[in-house]
């Protein structure tokens, strides 16, 4: 029990701890900003010797609210192990505590200091967050597009500002005029004046706004993929990411469903099985399934068997679940694995496939029924123990032996 507890307190004062604290500073930023913002300044406050004018702690306050939605974002990259979420993190959390600083308000206090504390804890568990951030080629290039049409917005407007435009003045001018073009908002707060100015304008619209179109289908084509892969009894490749500590269950045999329920709200249970059909259906109960080949290594290494804590295996065909525990125990040594086996002769072969624990389900059933038949006495009672019926508890029970 000693090893299990030391790795689950190792966890929670570790990765889970660096997020939900960063997470917690996040919402802290957004609501301290917006507070703030809402309350105005007054005037200038003297912070360590250096004069703050009012507007500039305003300006901290709306800051203050962006590096609070970017914390949340960042926490929830923590939460998936990567790097690059740990290099904004530490980026942001100074940042915060400086306009923190800037602001000078009582209010401002505790996001000061929950904002030190978290610098400190994600700084000592740095090394937990090692993964690459997996950018495809298509949000790499939406991005670029979108940035490269901003840009050509922002530099053409303001190139041809003095001649073209009414009411650009500076570059914030032309970005601005840029930004609400592409996002097709358009005040018409800033308008061409000529022909030209209407053809450039004309030539930014179609660029920006099939840059926004392109991003937007990067960012919703996830919510789809989650849709899609329910409805086919799918993980997504966010969930599998996040599996950790988890008992896997390798096909789908008439022990599957007493296994569920039996560690139902104990631990994550993932199931996996290459019947789509079975596995939507357990996806819509609740349960976590996976469609592919129990005994398929790459089936196992996408259902993450390295951080799994336990494997199961109670199919019908016990040569498939030797294919299944040899593809286990090589993926993962030291992972415990418990198997059912359906024919009593097999079990020294599970065994020997690396199974560290074999029971045979009919074999026990049919003990307890000879044991009945014959006029043993509590079988029953030791049934209803190992089921974990609570009448067994009851005064003994009549037959309860004497000491």
């Amino acid at each position: 029990m000693a090893p299990e507890w030391a790795g689950k307190y190792a966890r929670w004062v570790g990765t889970r701890a660096s997020f939900v604290s960063t997470l917690l500073v996040g919402i802290l930023a957004v609501i301290t900003g917006l507070a703030n913002i809402g309350a105005g300044f007054g005037g200038s406050v003297v912070v360590f010797g250096i004069t703050v004018p009012g507007v500039v702690r305003q300006i901290t306050a709306f800051t203050g609210t962006i590096s609070g939605f970017l914390l949340l974002l960042s926490a929830f990259g923590l939460r998936r192990g990567l790097q690059a979420a740990l290099y904004a993190v530490l980026a942001l959390l100074p940042i915060t505590v400086a306009q923190s600083v800037l602001q000078s308000t009582n209010r401002s206090i505790p996001l000061l200091t929950l904002s030190v504390v978290t610098f400190v804890l994600v700084l000592l568990n740095r090394r937990s967050f090692d993964r690459d951030l997996d950018v495809t080629t298509t949000q790499v290039a939406a991005l670029s597009a979108l940035a490269g049409s901003q840009a050509y917005g922002t530099i053409g407007t303001f190139t041809l500002r003095e001649e073209h435009f009414d009411g650009v003045n500076t570059l914030l001018d032309a970005f601005y005029f840029s930004l609400v073009t592409g996002s097709t908002v358009g005040y018409g707060d800033i308008t061409p004046r000529t022909a030209v100015g209407e053809l450039f304008t004309l030539s930014m619209l179609v660029l920006t706004v099939s840059s926004f179109a392109a991003v937007a289908g990067v960012v919703l084509s996830p919510l789809i993929e989650t849709r899609l892969s329910k409805a086919l009894g799918r993980m997504t490749q966010q969930q599998l990411e996040l599996l950790e500590n988890h008992v896997l269950v390798l096909g789908y045999g008439d022990l599957t469903e007493p296994i569920l329920e039996e560690l139902s709200g104990q631990r994550t249970v993932v199931v996996v099985t290459p019947n789509e059909e079975r596995a939507r259906r357990l996806t819509e109960r609740g349960y976590t399934a996976h469609t592919g080949d129990p005994s398929d290594e790459q089936t196992q290494r996408t259902a993450r068997i390295e951080t799994a804590a336990a494997v199961v295996t109670a199919t019908n065909n016990d040569a498939e679940d030797a294919l299944a525990i040899l593809t286990a125990r090589e993926l993962n040594p030291d992972v415990t694995i418990v198997a059912a086996v359906t024919q009593r002769e097999n079990a020294d072969k599970l065994k020997r496939a690396g199974a560290d624990t074999v029971i045979s389900p009919i074999s026990l059933g049919a003990h307890f029924l000879a044991e009945s038949a014959l006029g043993g006495e509590n079988v029953e009672e030791l049934e209803r123990r190992l089921l974990g019926d609570a009448s067994a508890d009851t005064d003994g029970g009549s037959n309860a032996p004497s000491e």
